[in-house]
């Protein structure tokens, strides 16, 4: 089978395409015939060794795939061979068949077309854990989202809508809230221009964001937090911006909020029963139409080298997804 491979460090172009042995599944793992891998600009750090996760070499970029399930082992019970299948994998993602512990495969509705299920897993399945499970967001509620352009951004606001929320979307360019608001944003604050404290102080009539959620960090981390209302919920998701900011724990005394961790990869792992219920519901939501993740766009597997530079240069505005 074919395989895109990262066999050492370097930028995308470091990239080869070889011919690998296909996989045989252990007694709990299930075979997926590849149709659809995505990417995430965590591929550009991971192949750079730049990233937290270290895989040994030579490994495939893509941690989420969707496919056909080929063979099982001999202890899985719940699939068989034929049935439309996604998994979130880490890594090896970019070749024509995987083989995946059956604990993080889940059914595919017909409705759901391979593109869009392989690329639901991070972006959406972070979003979600953190907005149910974590912050609780109840309909009514405010939801503050930070760097709302990018790819958990998007999600956010999709997902925010979803749960009956109002959602204020804060990016870094007026090209990039336009593209909010199509996603369903009720407000937009440009923080470049002007103060996200103020602005979300004043869009919500002094009492600040019931729910911030904050993939970006940095400096903006004090300020949405400032404006987070009492008894919220300030959701720490990553640190886009590059910086782990320092916060005041005296703000959250005065506002009676909390601080919340959103480790989706360990919830992955500690809980899997309940990771697999939410990306049901996820996709039982874009069957339904009521979730449509954007795709910007799709590339062959022979195109990954081209796939991944979008992503590293940050041209892209949605999912990037690999047809194999």
């Amino acid at each position: 089978m074919k395989a895109v491979l990262c066999k050492s460090y370097g930028p995308p172009e470091t990239l080869v395409i070889e011919d690998v042995e296909s996989p045989v599944p252990g007694p709990d793992e299930v075979v997926i015939a590849v149709k659809a891998a995505a990417l995430n600009f965590f591929d550009t750090l991971i192949i750079e060794n730049k990233y937290q996760f270290k895989p040994q070499l030579p490994f495939s970029p893509s941690g989420e795939v969707a496919g056909v399930v080929k063979s099982v082992g001999a202890n899985v019970t719940g699939f068989v061979p034929g049935e439309r299948v996604m998994a979130y994998i880490g890594w090896n993602g970019a070749r024509e068949e995987v083989a995946v512990h059956q604990s993080r495969v889940v059914r595919i509705p017909e409705a759901v077309d391979f593109e869009t299920a392989s690329g639901l897993s991070v972006t959406y399945g972070t979003t979600l854990h953190a907005l149910k499970d974590r912050a609780d967001l109840k309909p009514g509620e405010t939801l503050a989202v930070l760097g709302a352009a990018g790819g958990t951004g998007q999600a956010a606001i999709e997902l925010g809508k979803q749960f009956g929320a109002r959602v204020i979307a804060c990016a870094s360019s007026d090209d990039k809230l336009e593209f909010c608001r199509q996603l369903g944003a009720d407000e937009v604050i440009n923080y470049e221009q002007d103060s996200l404290k103020d602005k979300l102080k004043e869009l919500t009539g002094g009492k600040g964001a019931d729910v911030v959620y904050d993939p970006v960090g940095g400096t903006l981390s004090e300020q949405a937090l400032r404006s987070t209302a009492w008894y919220g919920r300030f959701l720490v998701i990553g640190f886009a911006g590059g910086e782990i900011p320092k916060i005041p724990l005296n703000l959250v005394l005065l506002k009676s909020c909390d601080i919340v961790g959103v480790f989706w990869g360990a919830y992955l792992e500690r809980e899997p029963e309940r990771n697999r219920a939410n990306m049901e519901m996820l996709l039982d939501w874009c069957a339904q139409g009521k979730v449509r993740p954007r795709i910007d766009r799709v590339f062959p597997l022979d195109q990954a080298t081209d796939a991944l530079n979008v992503l590293a240069r940050r041209q892209a505005k949605g999912k990037i997804i690999l047809k194999v």
